[in-house]
């Protein structure tokens, strides 16, 4: 050796980010950031930011056990905005085993991969891959709303100001008052 050492490329997981149901399920610009096979993909959320990974709070409000040879759970949870949905199987059991424990209803923290599928009909879907799914308490929901809350007026605030939120303008025609609507009627329904 010449007494330099090369490393290995580091990848860090990216943030997650936060949303609320109704702003994840209007969500239809995905894309793949790089050419690698295990290059990170990417949903645009139409308030101006890419997620590749995302952070929700709500009630699981139903949970279903499916699949035969590939089993996995489908959780369904809502929050103050809407409804979303996530999966969790065999690529991730540690999540299947938390759905698998958690009796619905309950109040539970999710964190995973946002994706958005085209339906036999057309539509476009978006649903979570859970990394993981654990149960919290009344005070954890509330605070994960002040501050999903205060992260959506932010990107609200910078949109059109870098690429990805101009992106996201042109392709949702974004209405900041629709969005802004959200974020106060999921306040408005804070229980503190």
């Amino acid at each position: 050796m010449n007494g330099s050492s090369r490393q290995a490329p580091s990848f860090e997981r990216e943030p997650a980010k936060r949303v609320f149901a109704q702003e994840l399920r209007e969500a239809r610009f995905h894309f793949k950031e790089g050419t690698e096979e295990k290059s990170p993909t990417y949903v645009l959320l139409p308030t101006g930011e890419r997620a590749n990974r995302i952070f929700l709070v709500g009630t699981l409000t139903e949970k279903e056990r499916k699949g035969d040879q590939n089993l996995f759970y489908q959780a369904r949870i809502a929050d103050p905005t809407g409804t979303f949905y996530c999966i969790a199987g065999s690529y991730q059991p540690d999540a299947m085993q938390q759905i698998a424990r958690i009796e619905p209803p309950a109040f539970v923290a999710v964190v995973g991969k946002p994706s958005v599928y085209d339906s036999p009909t057309g539509a476009a879907l978006v649903s979570v891959r859970a990394e993981s799914i654990t149960t919290v308490d009344a005070e954890t929901r509330n605070l994960w709303i002040l501050d999903t809350a205060r992260s959506t007026l932010n990107r609200l605030d910078k949109r059109g100001t870098d690429a990805d939120s101009q992106k996201a303008l042109e392709f949702y025609h974004t209405e900041v008052v629709i969005y802004r609507k959200m974020v106060y009627d999921a306040l408005a329904q804070l229980k503190i």
